[in-house]
């Protein structure tokens, strides 16, 4: 087995006028990015996801490499088996529940803890595969958004601030989904939040960004 730790990631991130330097490793499994508004959280994601290159430095997942400056590795986004999801659902309005679900799954015998029957039972969306997603609430969206994400056979989840946009009462329904998803699909996340609440419920360990 390799001694390497889950995430270890040292970048400079620029944008413009923008600079950050993000540097942590860590073995815990559920990582949450908590920091003011502007501090490169998103950006660390979209880096992460390689829908931006950073100036400098690597990431590296599980001990598998990403993305290295230094030797000029930069895995394409498609190729990084990376599940992302964001703030809105951002559903296919044109497809149903279950043809968002299907969106962008492999073919052929997948890794078990992402069948469709399982997943579609540990989000509890059973009841929802034949509804339009004009008609799903802000709840049922995000766990439809999450189920798609996990269907593509993901080897990391990140999730950008995704109870951001619900109501006090969607957002309560939602998070016991969550706290099942960590718990029974084990895979490694990256949390993205600004409420300590949800980082206290969800996170085995916080890296903040200033």
């Amino acid at each position: 087995m390799s001694d390497a730790p889950i995430f270890a990631i040292d970048v400079d991130l620029v944008r413009g006028a923008f600079k950050r330097t993000v540097r942590f490793e860590s073995n815990q499994r559920v990582i949450a990015l908590v920091g003011r508004s502007g501090a490169g959280k998103t950006s660390l994601l979209h880096a992460i996801a390689g829908l931006v290159r950073p100036a400098r430095g690597y990431i590296a997942i599980g001990g598998r490499c990403l993305f290295d400056a230094s030797t000029r590795v930069d895995e394409p986004a498609h190729h990084r088996r990376i599940g992302y999801v964001f703030q809105d659902a951002r559903l296919f309005p044109h497809l149903d529940v279950r043809g968002n679900l299907r969106y962008g799954a492999p073919r052929g015998r997948g890794d078990e803890r992402f069948v469709f029957d399982h997943i579609v039972e540990l989000l509890g969306i059973g009841d929802l595969l034949t509804r339009n997603i004009d008609g799903l609430s802000g709840g049922e969206a995000q766990r439809v958004a999450i189920g798609r994400a996990l269907l593509s056979q993901p080897e990391l989840l990140l999730l950008d601030e995704p109870l951001s946009m619900l109501d006090p009462e969607r957002k309560a329904e939602l998070l016991p989904w969550l706290q099942r998803l960590r718990d029974e699909v084990a895979l490694p996340m990256v949390w993205v939040s600004h409420s300590q609440e949800d980082t206290a419920r969800l996170a085995d360990a916080v890296q903040r960004l200033e």
